[in-house]
This record gives structure tokens, C-alpha cells and sequence, in this order.
């Protein structure tokens, strides 16, 4: 089998992001959540008012893939093959999405004989479903079928402007002022209005600090590497001083993440597939295989986890567990449920994600 170079900090951070992503959402939702935080108080505490954070990491690393994959799609300027690449996009989001819809929906449909909770929602209504399919449901105003899938839309809006943008220039350099123009004033204003969340100005900020990362030192124009370096520095400079006004600790983190892809998002290592797994495998080879096989799936399981979370808090209260309040048995069966859910994503993984890659244009 033929070796693949695969990028250590990229499935690292992949694999972070999704399991504090899933770890905040199990912190957040239901009896579960609550008995945990007797057991439990300061971590429980902290992956609920901070794990959120973990979406920087993502805004961050998907504009950095998102810049590594369209500068190199050739007859960009041409307007067919942008709106192909976008609906190529939507595509590959799309199955793998709705499955894991369709999978909650069910879950929610059950829980609400056992759970009067707010997280578990009132019935869908096929508008509703159908908004979703268009990733139109937070612009509609329209609540969220499952925790996350607001930043499935939000991450084909930013990837579809990008595109946009790449086409309309002429050149980088002109591309660059636009988008360090829009990230600054993503940063500074539209990311701390609440009423621009559903729109992709409240996010560029930090996918925008991806794009300058990848462009800083893998494209393949010194003067390009150059100018991105420039306007990366400046971003940063501005972040900086406005923490003086108003510490955003988002913004630090984005910027924070942004140079770790600059000065690391390039370290190679291969994988080796069976030739390796036959042999003898070091630990650290082990660890490397296990952050591979997570960065894999960390889509899946970021789209399923929900599911498990609505599933686990019936099972907590369909049994009586909740009368108990046991921190113990409440950390326990959580911990149940996020190795189910990634189990799950392995399955959604294998047979939706991968198979549906050949749909497109």
C-alpha cells in the first residue's frame, strides 16, 4: 500500500477541537450534565463556560484548508467552475450531515416521553428539515435540530465567499487588503454582536487568520508568503492593543492557533496503512495512529454526538438514575456515550462520508 503524507497539527487539532466540542455539549445539556457537576464541580464548570471556545479552532483550521484546497483549483476566475466548487462543497457536507439529522430527530423523538427539557426541543416540522437541508435554518430564524449543525452552514458560507473572493481578484495582494480589512472588522465588531452570528461577517475574523496562515508559507510565491506575513503580523498587532480595551479571549486563541499552523502546520508524517500495523509499532507511533483515525472522523462524530447526549439523558431517567444524583454513575454513563459516539462516527465515517466523496459535479 502506498504511503500518505498526512500533517501532524492539522489531525491534532481536528481531533482536539471535536472531542472538547462534544465534552462542552455533554457538560451543558441535561440531568446528566447537573449530577456530573456535583462529582465534578471545576472541570464541568470550565468545559461548560469555555469548551465552546474549541470553535476557533475549527474557523481557524478551516480556512487554512479551505485556502490550501482552492489555490489550488485551477480556472477559479472561471464563474462555472466557482459555482461548481461551492456545490461540490455543499456535497460534501451534505450526506454525512443528513444522516446524522435524520439519526437526532429519531433520538429526539424518543427522548421526549422521559425528558422535559428544553435541549431536547419541540417536534420537528418538515419546513424546518427542509431549512436545515439548505443550511438556512439560523437565518430563517429557525431553532437548531441538533447542537453544532449551525456551524456546518456557517463553515459552507465562509468557504463559499472565499471562493468568491478568489475568482473577483485579479491577484493575491489585492484579495489580502479585502480580507484583512474583513477580518479586523470581524474581530473588533461584527464577532461581538450577537445579531451577525448566523451570517459568515461574524465568523471571518478567525477563518480569515486560517487563510493568511496557509498563505504565509505554503503557496508558492515568495512575494504572496510576503505581504501574508505582513498583513498576519498586523491582525495580530491590532488584537493585541484592542485586548488592552477588552480582553476577547476567542480572539487570542484564534491568533494563537493561526501561528501554530504558520510555524508547524507543515510538519509531514506518513502513514503506512497495513505494512505498519503488521510490524512492530512504537507508542508513539500508537498515539499518532489514534490522532490520524479521531482527525478522520472528528466530522462524523462533531455531526453525531448530539444524538448520544439526547439517548443517554433517557436512559439516565427512563432507569430512575436521575433520582439518585450520583456525580459517579452521571460521569460513568457519559463516558458511555462519548466512546458510543465515536463509534458511531466511525460507522457514518465509512459508510456515508466516504462513499458520498464521489458525489460531485
Amino acid at each position: 500500500m502506498q504511503s500518505k503524507n498526512h500533517f501532524l497539527l492539522v489531525d491534532f487539532l481536528k481531533t482536539f477541537a471535536a472531542l472538547t466540542i462534544i465534552l462542552h455539549h455533554f457538560s451543558s445539556y441535561g440531568q446528566i450534565a447537573e449530577d456530573a457537576k456535583l462529582l465534578l464541580p471545576g472541570l464541568m464548570t470550565w468545559l461548560f463556560e469555555y469548551g465552546r471556545y474549541a470553535v476557533q479552532i475549527f474557523l481557524v483550521m478551516g480556512g487554512y484548508l479551505a485556502a490550501q484546497s482552492l489555490t489550488r483549483t485551477s480556472n477559479l476566475k472561471n464563474p462555472q467552475t466557482v459555482l461548481k466548487t461551492i456545490f461540490n462543497r455543499y456535497l460534501r457536507l451534505f450526506a454525512p450531515y443528513v444522516v446524522a439529522l435524520i439519526l437526532t430527530i429519531i433520538c429526539a423523538w424518543v427522548a421526549r416521553f422521559w425528558v422535559q427539557d428544553e435541549f431536547v426541543g419541540e417536534s420537528e416540522t418538515m419546513g424546518q428539515f427542509l431549512a436545515h437541508l439548505f443550511f438556512l435554518q439560523g437565518i430563517l430564524g429557525l431553532d437548531s435540530i441538533s447542537a453544532g449543525v449551525w456551524y456546518v452552514a456557517i463553515d459552507w458560507q465562509l468557504y463559499a465567499i472565499l471562493a468568491i473572493m478568489l475568482s473577483m481578484f485579479p491577484g493575491y495582494r489585492s484579495l489580502m487588503w479585502v480580507l484583512a480589512m474583513l477580518c479586523v472588522s470581524s474581530l473588533l465588531f461584527f464577532n461581538r454582536s450577537g445579531e451577525y452570528e448566523n451570517y459568515f461577517i461574524y465568523f471571518i475574523g478567525a477563518y480569515g487568520l486560517g487563510v493568511l496562515a496557509q498563505l504565509c508559507k505554503n503557496y508558492p510565491d515568495l512575494i504572496v508568503n510576503r505581504v501574508a506575513r505582513l498583513f498576519f503580523i498586523a491582525i495580530g498587532i491590532i488584537i493585541l492593543i484592542s485586548s488592552f480595551h477588552q480582553l476577547w479571549i476567542r480572539n487570542i486563541l484564534a491568533y494563537v492557533v493561526a501561528i501554530a499552523l504558520v510555524i508547524w502546520g507543515d510538519w509531514a508524517y506518513k502513514d503506512h496503512g497495513k505494512e505498519q500495523r503488521r510490524g512492530h509499532e512504537s507508542r508513539a507511533h500508537k498515539i499518532v495512529n489514534a490522532i490520524l483515525w479521531g482527525s478522520r472522523r472528528s466530522y462524523c462524530a462533531f455531526l453525531i454526538h448530539f444524538s448520544f447526549v439526547l439517548l443517554a439523558n433517557t436512559l439516565y431517567i427512563a432507569w430512575g438514575m436521575n433520582q439518585r444524583h450520583e456525580g459517579v454513575l452521571a460521569i460513568a454513563l457519559m463516558l458511555v456515550a462519548i466512546a458510543a459516539s465515536w463509534i458511531a462516527a466511525n460507522f457514518l465515517y465509512r459508510w456515508v462520508e466516504v462513499p458520498s466523496r464521489n458525489l460531485k459535479l
